[in-house]
């Protein structure tokens, strides 16, 4: 008898537990104009954070501020090509790079997750999110019905699926909603020259290869209100980005679902984005405020993009473009102007949504975590420094008869040397159009000038004399990543290089310089020479660590690592002036620096730190 109690009472618990696996733990659905959670109607309020902006170490920080600004919801992007950093080479354990840890988390704080998986993205982001060599195969085009791109979508797509699908709301997940394509509205605005089924097409295409990975949805679109003709897509709901006015949020979103909710917000801009050369964008704490009391009075759903901006490291910073500026290279902080500021602070702005949040809510608003502790750095003197001249030697060139870019040269990010001799004199106007982004320039090994895409500086008067060596450094300033001119990418130098109306051919050297990873220097004499671009080495101890900033103020244009982490761009131009340095990149003890600096127009005995960040401060006098 024993025996066959046992024997039920297994089965029972086997049943149980197979029973919990096949029916959902919870259920998230678009229904009846509502959304609704477990049968029961909820307001979406979400707040926008990149994990990939974020130190691991500082997720869980983030998510509960979030948590304690009264946000129910976290929405990420995800972009594809922080995960594939090699053609065919996936990883999403490394750095920052463990969404699945990331989803968890925030799922352990109380929080929803919308996932926003592009494959475009946008963001600020290099490239929008699409991995660079793309551009290398010549059939294939991005953004649109293109089978070698949709074969290159489904692969990325189906790569993140398995490490996230199980984690939808129906499986016992967070995440309750996942984002078709991203503001394709606007894309199909900018290009015109591709027929409207064609657009339509792929962006139906996108949906069906979610499924196919096995996302189960619910899922949505994110336009402007005024460009859902060209991005929803029937049966699927459409939001509407940056729509202040409730009535017109409405309108739009019933005509094209099926005259019915739910009505949401998903881009809610408490600030804004900025550019390397302008001034800092600012949003008042007083409108963000009133803003998000209409939403909430009216059961608007919605979602701060961004609620933490975080930081662009490495060379992870996208670019814009106008009518005035080819290329306008995004700064490397993604503060945002954010209610929770790139180093995770509370802001005024912070404190003002919180205080709003509470009177609406019918939950309790837990209290913000404690801020991460902030440590003033000693001034750090530099020990060596070495010629970037001197380093191309230990550097095998590319030789061709014409410049390459970096895509045929396998080169997605950083600098490339380009050198040439001449055996005769020449002088005249030395001509760059295809420049992609920024040039120093050099004769014999003494800086000659700077050439700049984001000034729209193409040309310089240039003097060789007899058996000279040109050498022109080119820094790739981020790709491109929303408009019309995304599918125009290339970087390096582009054109032919014209010197007046001759064009300069023949054994010409390119160097690589990636400077993903900090160089070996050590076979390199020190060496140190005004207006020569140079590596600067240091190494500082330290009692304790923390968060701090690193003050760039009188270094002129480059990259920092410190410990080996690239903390990414800083160029004196402004607004930014200071580099966040996140203090788990720290150690207590010996701690190593390592500055590429471009400009040298001044020898650099010393950096500083700073207890707070410089992001406003504009130098338009600046190359």
């Amino acid at each position: 008898m024993k025996w066959l109690v046992l024997f039920i009472v297994v089965f029972l618990s086997g049943f149980q537990s197979l029973t919990a696996q096949q029916h959902p733990l919870h259920q998230f659905e678009i229904k009846d104009g509502s959304f609704m959670y477990d049968g029961k109607p909820i307001t979406i309020h979400s707040g926008e954070m990149h994990f990939a902006r974020v130190p691991r170490e500082y997720w869980r920080h983030r998510l509960q501020m979030i948590k304690a600004m009264g946000l129910n919801t976290v929405a990420t992007y995800v972009f594809w090509n922080y995960h594939e950093t090699a053609p065919g080479k996936w990883d999403f354990k490394s750095e920052s790079r463990n969404i699945r840890e990331f989803i968890k988390l925030a799922q352990e704080e109380g929080l929803f997750v919308i996932l926003r998986p592009g494959p475009y993205a946008c963001a600020e982001w290099e490239f929008g999110g699409y991995p660079w060599w793309l551009q290398l195969n010549k059939d294939l085009e991005i953004r649109t019905y293109n089978q070698p791109f949709l074969d290159s979508c489904k692969v990325y797509l189906g790569k993140l699926a398995e490490q996230v699908k199980d984690l939808e709301v129906s499986k016992g997940g967070p995440i309750i909603m996942v984002q078709v394509e991203n503001e394709f509205g606007s894309y199909v605005a900018q290009r015109r020259d591709i027929p409207l089924a064609q657009h339509k097409k792929y962006n139906q295409a996108i949906r069906n290869i979610l499924v196919e990975s096995g996302f189960t949805g619910p899922f949505f679109t994110s336009d402007g209100s005024s460009l859902f003709s060209g991005g929803a897509i029937d049966s699927i709901l459409p939001s509407a980005n940056g729509e202040d006015n409730i009535a017109k949020l409405k309108t739009v979103v019933n005509q094209y679902h099926h005259n019915q909710g739910p009505y949401m917000v998903a881009e809610f801009y408490p600030g804004w984005l900025d550019h390397w050369g302008e001034a800092f964008e600012k949003v008042t704490t007083a409108s963000v405020v009133k803003q998000s009391e209409q939403y909430l009075q009216n059961n608007i759903s919605f979602s701060f993009y961004m609620v933490h901006g975080g930081t662009n490291f490495g060379y992870t910073s996208g670019a814009n473009y106008n009518k005035a500026h080819l290329i306008q290279p995004d700064i490397t902080s993604y503060d945002y102007d954010a209610p929770i500021s790139e180093a995770g602070w509370v802001t005024e702005k912070y404190n003002a949504i919180r205080d709003l949040m509470k009177k609406y809510s019918k939950d309790i608003i837990p209290e913000p975590p404690k801020q991460i502790p902030v440590i003033s750095l000693p001034a750090i003197p530099m020990e060596k420094a070495y010629s970037v001249l001197d380093w191309k030697n230990s550097i095998e060139p590319v030789v061709n008869e014409a410049p390459m870019s970096f895509e045929g040269l396998n080169q997605g990010n950083g600098y490339v040397l380009y050198s040439r001799k001449f055996v005769q004199p020449v002088a005249g106007t030395l001509k760059i159009n295809g420049l992609r982004d920024y040039a120093t320039v050099y004769v014999n090994g003494e800086y000659a000038g700077t050439l700049n895409r984001q000034s729209n500086k193409f040309e310089m008067n240039i003097d060789i004399p007899f058996n000279a060596t040109l050498d022109i450094l080119v820094e790739n300033m981020g790709r491109i990543n929303y408009g019309a001119e995304i599918v125009h990418n290339q970087k390096g130098i582009i054109s032919p290089v014209f010197i007046d109306s001759n064009a300069i051919t023949g054994n010409w050297k390119m160097y690589s310089m990636p400077l993903e990873t900090v160089p070996v220097l050590g076979h390199l004499s020190s060496q140190n020479t005004k207006g020569v671009a140079s590596f600067y080495t240091a190494f500082f101890n330290l009692d304790k660590t923390g968060d701090t900033f690193l003050d760039m103020h009188d270094w002129g244009k480059g990259i920092v690592f410190i410990n080996g982490h690239h903390l990414g761009r800083y160029w004196n131009k402004g607004p930014q002036q200071t580099l966040y340095l996140p203090g788990v990149w720290l150690k207590k003890g010996r701690n190593e620096i390592f500055i590429f600096e471009q400009k040298n127009d001044n020898l650099h005995p010393v950096i500083s730190g700073k207890t707070a960040p410089v992001l406003d401060e504009l130098v338009l006098d600046n190359n």
